[in-house]
Parts: C-alpha cells; sequence; structure tokens
C-alpha cells in the first residue's frame, strides 16, 4: 500500500464485502452456537471473517491478523517484527452478535491498524443500518459514510467531529448488553443529563459524531471489540483512556482490555 489513504480506501472496501455476507445470514434462520468461552458465534461471524481475512492477505500480506474468530480457534499470530516494531490489524467480523441474534440492526463489522500500541486507521460498519465510519488518525480526520453492503463506494462521505460537552450537560452512551450498576454509579459523578443505549462499537462513533460526550466501559472487553472505534474517535479529535487516564494502547497479553473512558473533546 502506498499510503494510509491507499490502505483506508481498501479496509473500508473490505468492510463492506464482509457485511454483505453478514447481511446474506441475517436474512435466513440462522443457528447459533456457543464459543468454548460461551460466547455465541453464528455463521455470519465465520463468513465474514473469512472475506476479511482473505482481502488483508492481499492487501498487506506482511502484516499479522489478529481475527476474533481465529483466536478463538487457537491461531493467534506473532505481531513483533524482526526489528521489534509492531504492526499488526486487529479484526472483529460481526460485534454485536447478541443485537445480530436479536434481530436488532446495531452490529457492525470492525477493522483496525494497529501501530506502537496506537490505533491508526479504523473502519466500523453497520450493514443493516447502512452506516459506516471511518478513521485515519495521522490525518486527524474522520468521517461518515452512506454506505451499501455490496463493497460501493462512491465517495468518503461527510466528516465528523467530536465536539466539546455542552454546558447545559453531557450526553452519555453505554451498552445496550452490557450495561452495570457500576457503569451508572461512575456516570452520577457527571452531570449527565441524557443516556443513550447502543449496541456494538457504535458507542464510539456517536461521541467521535459529536452525537455523545461519554461512554465509560467498566468488564472486560477484547482489543478487536473497540480498536476500530478506538481510531475513529481519536481520529475525530476524542481520546480514549483507562478510568486514571493513562493510555489505552493495543499488543496486550491475551489481547484483552481492562476498563475505559472514550471522551468527545476535553
Amino acid at each position: 500500500m502506498s499510503s494510509d489513504s491507499d490502505m483506508l480506501q481498501s479496509l473500508i472496501y473490505t468492510a463492506q464485502r464482509a457485511g454483505g455476507a453478514i447481511m446474506a445470514v441475517f436474512a435466513t434462520d440462522f443457528a447459533v452456537r456457543d464459543k468454548a468461552d460461551a460466547s455465541p458465534v453464528t455463521a455470519a461471524d465465520e463468513a465474514a471473517e473469512k472475506i476479511i481475512l482473505g482481502d488483508l492477505a492481499s492487501i498487506a500480506p506482511e502484516i499479522p491478523v489478529v481475527a476474533e474468530e481465529a483466536v478463538s480457534a487457537g491461531k493467534v499470530p506473532a505481531i513483533l517484527g524482526a526489528n521489534g516494531e509492531e504492526r499488526f490489524f486487529l479484526v472483529d467480523p460481526l460485534d454485536g452478535t447478541r443485537e445480530f441474534i436479536s434481530r436488532r440492526d446495531e452490529f457492525t463489522v470492525n477493522v483496525a491498524l494497529i501501530e506502537d500500541g496506537r490505533p491508526v486507521l479504523g473502519v466500523v460498519f453497520a450493514p443493516a443500518r447502512h452506516e459506516l465510519y471511518w478513521g485515519d488518525v495521522r490525518a486527524g480526520k474522520a468521517g461518515h459514510i452512506n454506505a451499501d453492503p455490496d463493497g460501493t463506494m462512491p465517495s468518503m462521505g461527510s466528516a465528523i467531529s467530536a465536539r466539546r460537552a455542552p454546558e447545559s450537560g453531557l450526553t452519555a452512551v453505554a451498552s445496550r448488553s452490557h450495561r452495570t450498576p457500576e457503569t451508572d454509579a461512575f456516570l452520577a459523578n457527571y452531570p449527565v443529563t441524557e443516556f443513550r443505549s447502543i449496541g456494538s462499537s457504535l458507542k464510539f462513533c456517536l461521541v467521535a459524531a459529536g452525537e455523545a460526550d461519554i461512554y465509560p466501559r467498566i468488564g472486560t472487553t477484547m482489543e478487536w471489540d473497540t480498536a476500530a472505534g478506538h481510531a475513529v474517535l481519536v481520529a475525530a479529535g476524542g481520546r480514549v483512556t483507562g478510568f486514571k487516564g493513562e493510555p489505552f494502547n493495543y499488543g496486550k497479553p491475551g489481547f484483552r482490555n481492562g476498563d475505559f473512558i472514550a471522551w468527545g473533546l476535553p
């Protein structure tokens, strides 16, 4: 790939193609299985990941790919290069599987490029909503595309940016499936006047698009759950930190995240 821009357009294309495979399964009476960790998986997860892995092997064969279903099957690539450099893709082919199973439209395809622990490119595609968000961190640009799950991309859509917290109060966003009393107790420390629940990595995108101000997550997530949305938010001017303000990095042991907060502009 000659540039981040070229890479980003390729990642958008593969996310759309994966979204098409997901929607084909969504239209059927699909079966649900439990993985070893008791989380659900469907044929849509597997079909989408197969497309993404195939595309990434063509786009950037030299970059390792850490993908949810492959890792669940024990396929964990080395992410350090010969000179100690760290550059890898993080892929969640279907984030929000519970939303998918419940026939809600809040599931997403997530593809991110990580360099030295930080996300530099990210794509979040919600195929049932025809909404695609992208972020190019080095360029400081993020956008929203009204996109179809068929691989066509007429333009890069419209620019989005995080907002400064309104004086009238904050809009908080949290998981539809994983909201906890601890989350509510945390948000009680802030002047929250509106609360939005939504599934998957779309929570990051609401903050990135200036539709919400804060998204806290208490509890375990995996790096592929957060990396693409993290990239979109940072490219839009926001930030993601640990609960003590520490950097939120990638390539951790087991690719397991701790608690974090996604913020709009300070």
